[in-house]
């Protein structure tokens, strides 16, 4: 069953599953692990402990896990495929695209080498609305644009669902924004890990920084994705590559909305003994919607921390600065408290 059809159906025998199995991996320095199906329960209290769980994760850790999603690994499988085979094409056919422009919609960017970072391909692209954006993707390989629309769409349901959540989970309304969020911006970030022989899990691939959108969702060919551990005592802790699981970041626009309660995640990516491929979908509102913490959220004890700020406003400081590393960019938004 597809991701959609998850959550437009009452599913049968959902109170047969304990509720206390909505989320797992709950313990200590554990990335917490949330079940799709149970989100989509008809059951109000089912719906009510994942709830609590998905705002618990992303308070301590900035980052969940997703099982029982309803995207087919066939899906999943065939976006990755897709995308190896892009950036497999002739140097000559992805330079029609190619561009270091962070405006433009779609656009390749080779590797730059540039000391510990960036030694991957890039290829992003906009995808919500799907018909409006699909046409400017890549024309090869001649599978892409259907497998890889077929992906977003269903990450996309995912997304809007686990938002609904995640607004709840701050005491807001469920409706509060969610005309902005149905009409909001979808990024597909592509990369492209080159291998690495000696010293594997050395070399890194992407430098640390955070996703500017309110959630990422990561699926990943191999291993090489680390998330900054924190409480663990190690400086990063790495993620396996598993089709049966989405993994979900807090970004910078969320960190905004909920006045710091949830904190944007900071990761990276190191090279491994072979080449990796990984899709980021970034969910956020529209280029020109900002984002900015509801009043609901704010009193005496807890004054506004953020400046508002829209995806546009992301871009225009990437674009002048050069800068996308670490927390930049959500430390540039926070007020300072006299």
């Amino acid at each position: 069953m597809s991701a959609r059809e998850l959550v437009g159906l009452s599913l049968p025998r959902i109170d047969a599953i304990p509720i206390e199995s909505a989320a797992r991996g709950m313990e200590p320095n554990t990335i917490p692990v949330i079940d799709f199906r149970l989100l989509c329960s008809p059951h109000l209290a089912t719906r009510s402990v994942v709830t609590k769980d998905i705002g618990a994760a992303c308070q301590k850790f900035g980052c969940f896990e997703v099982v029982n999603h309803g995207i087919s690994k066939s899906v999943m499988t065939g976006a990755l495929e897709a995308a190896s085979s892009f950036f497999e094409l002739p140097l000559e056919e992805k330079a029609e695209i190619a561009s270091e422009d962070v405006k433009r919609p779609v656009r390749y960017e080779g590797a730059r080498h540039d000391g510990d970072s960036n030694s991957r391909l890039l290829l992003k692209h906009y995808a919500h609305p799907l018909s409006e954006w699909i046409h400017f993707w890549p024309r090869n390989p001649p599978e892409y644009r259907e497998r890889m629309g077929n992906y977003v769409m269903e990450v996309r349901g995912v997304a809007l669902h686990l938002l609904n959540a995640i607004l709840e989970s701050l005491g807001l309304s469920n409706t509060y924004i969610r005309d902005k969020l149905k009409e909001g911006m979808q990024l597909v970030a592509v990369n492209c890990y080159p291998c690495q022989q000696s010293q594997p899990d050395s070399a890194v691939g992407l430098a640390p920084h955070t996703d500017y959108g309110l959630i990422s969702i990561v699926l990943q060919s191999r291993d090489g994705l680390q998330i900054a551990a924190g409480a663990d005592g190690e400086p990063w802790k790495a993620i396996p590559a598993n089709f049966e699981t989405l993994h979900v970041h807090v970004g910078d626009h969320l960190e905004v909305l909920s006045n710091g309660r949830y904190r944007s995640l900071l990761h990276q990516a190191v090279l491994g003994p072979e080449k990796r491929t990984s899709i980021a979908s970034i969910h956020g509102l529209a280029m020109d919607e900002k984002v900015t913490t509801p009043e609901a959220l704010m009193d005496e004890q807890h004054p506004k921390k953020y400046r508002e700020s829209s995806f546009r406003d992301f871009l225009d400081y990437i674009s002048i600065t050069h800068n996308v590393g670490g927390r930049n960019f959500i430390e540039s938004l926070k007020i300072i408290q006299d």
